[in-house]
C-alpha cells in the first residue's frame, strides 16, 4: 500500500470568505476581521463569517426543511464539504470516509435548547439528536450521499489535524481510498465567550486599548503583556487520496503527534515538549534546512505563543524557518483552526508568497516555498504537526 497521501482539494467557510480567490485576496491585506458583537453581557470582539458566506448558509438552511433544525457548526461543515468534493472531482458514486470534528460541537443550539428547558421544564423533540457531536459528519454524509464511514470527534483545538491523522491512518491501512477530513466550529455564544473570559485569556484590548493599537489579537507578538485570544467561526475540510495524484494541491510528507503530562488543566510545559515531539516525528525523514515556513498554532495568549516558539527553537536551533499564523486576522476557530492553517500553507505554496504577521518580525521569501510545517495543539497538550510538500 502506498504511503503517499495527496490533498486533492481543500475548502472552507470563514471570515475570509468561501472561495480560494477571495480568501487569498484577503490574506494580501493587513486588515483583521474582528467586529464588535454583544456577547457575554458586553460588546465583544469576534470574527464572524463574511456577508457572502452568511447568505450561503441562510440559503442552505432554507433548502431543506430538516436543515432548519441544525446547528451552525453542522451547516458550516456541509457547505465547506460540498465545495471540497466538487473541487476534488468526487461524485456520489465514490466511496469515501468522512471525519469532521469540532471542539465544542452544537454550542449555539445546545445553549438555546437548555435555556428553553430551564424556562419550560420540557426539552424539544430534536434537542438530543441535533446537539450530539456525531451529527456533524452524519449530516455531511447525508448531504453528500456518502456510503463510507462517518466519524466525528473532539480533541479540542487540534481536532481538525487529528481528523487528518485519522484519515491518513485509514488510507494507509487500505481500509479506504479517499477520506474527507476537517473541523467545524460555531463558538460565538454567550457561554463560550464567558468560559474564555473565566480563563482570563480573552482579549481585553477593546476595553483598554494601547496607543495606536490596530490589532486586538496579538498572535505571534512574543512581547505582549496580556492575553489576546479572540474567537472566530469557520469550517474547513480537505480531500485526502491514497497515492500521488495528478491533481494534488500538496502531498503529506510527514505527520507527528504527542501529548504531555499536564501541570495545569490548560497548560503546556515551558518549552512545549509536546510540540517538540510532534515536530520531530513529522520531520524525521526531512532535512531541517528544507523547511521553508512554519504555520504556528499561536493562539494569541502569552504562554501559548512563547512556549511554541521555544519548542521551534529547540528543534531548529538558530536557523529558523519563516514563522506565521492567521489568528491575528481571523481569531481562534477552535476545532477548525488546524485545517485553516493547512489551507493557508497550501495557498502560500500555490502562489509562492509568504503571508506574515504585520506586527511580528518581517520575513521575505528567500527561496521557493516547497515545504511547510503546520502546528496545532489544544487543551490537554495534544499537539499535531503536519509536513506538507509540493
Amino acid at each position: 500500500m502506498s504511503q503517499t497521501i495527496s490533498i486533492t482539494a481543500i475548502a472552507s467557510i470563514s471570515p475570509l470568505g468561501n472561495d480560494p480567490k477571495t480568501i487569498w485576496d484577503k490574506y494580501q491585506n493587513t486588515n483583521h476581521c474582528f467586529t464588535e458583537h454583544f456577547l457575554d453581557h458586553k460588546n465583544t470582539l469576534v470574527a464572524v463569517l463574511d456577508g457572502k458566506s452568511k447568505k450561503i448558509i441562510e440559503a442552505l438552511k432554507q433548502s431543506d426543511s430538516k436543515y432548519k433544525f441544525l446547528d451552525k457548526s453542522v451547516l458550516y461543515a456541509i457547505s465547506a464539504s460540498r465545495n471540497a468534493i466538487q473541487n476534488a472531482g468526487w461524485t456520489i458514486n465514490d466511496v469515501f470516509g468522512i471525519n469532521v470534528g469540532s471542539s465544542r460541537g452544537a454550542t449555539d443550539l445546545f445553549e438555546k435548547h437548555y435555556q428553553e428547558y430551564l424556562k419550560t421544564g420540557k426539552a424539544q423533540t430534536l434537542a438530543s439528536p441535533t446537539t450530539t457531536l456525531g451529527n456533524i459528519s452524519s449530516w455531511v454524509a447525508h448531504d453528500l450521499q456518502s456510503s463510507g464511514p462517518e466519524i466525528s470527534h473532539s480533541i479540542t483545538c487540534s481536532t481538525a489535524l487529528h481528523a487528518l491523522l485519522n484519515g491518513v491512518a485509514w488510507l494507509r491501512a487500505g481500509m479506504s481510498d479517499k477520506f474527507l477530513v476537517g473541523g467545524s466550529e460555531a463558538p460565538l455564544t454567550d457561554f463560550t465567550i464567558g468560559q474564555m473570559r473565566a480563563l482570563k485569556i480573552y482579549s481585553n484590548i477593546e476595553s483598554h486599548p494601547e496607543p495606536d493599537e490596530d490589532y486586538p489579537c496579538r498572535a505571534l507578538d512574543l512581547e505582549k503583556k496580556q492575553n489576546t485570544l479572540i474567537l472566530g467561526e469557520a469550517a474547513a475540510v480537505c480531500c485526502l487520496e491514497i497515492g500521488k495524484k495528478d491533481n494534488a494541491l500538496a502531498l503529506i510528507e510527514g505527520i507527528g503527534y504527542a501529548t504531555e503530562i499536564l501541570e495545569h488543566n490548560i497548560s503546556i510545559s515551558a518549552e512545549a515538549s509536546c510540540f517538540q515531539k510532534s515536530m520531530k516525528m513529522a520531520l524525521q525523514n526531512t532535512n531541517l534546512s528544507e523547511i521553508d515556513v512554519i504555520v504556528m498554532h499561536a493562539p494569541g495568549t502569552k504562554t501559548g505563543d512563547v512556549t511554541e516558539f521555544k519548542a521551534i527553537q529547540k528543534v531548529f536551533g538558530q536557523d529558523l524557518p519563516m514563522l506565521t499564523t492567521n489568528k491575528w486576522k481571523i481569531g481562534h476557530t477552535f476545532g477548525a483552526s488546524g485545517m485553516l492553517s493547512i489551507e493557508m500553507a497550501i495557498l502560500m505554496m500555490q502562489n509562492q508568497k509568504f503571508i506574515g504577521v504585520p506586527f511580528a518580525e518581517a520575513h521575505k521569501t528567500r527561496k521557493q516555498i516547497r515545504k511547510v510545517l503546520v502546528n496545532s495543539v489544544g487543551f490537554g497538550g495534544n499537539a499535531v504537526s503536519v509536513l506538507l510538500g509540493i
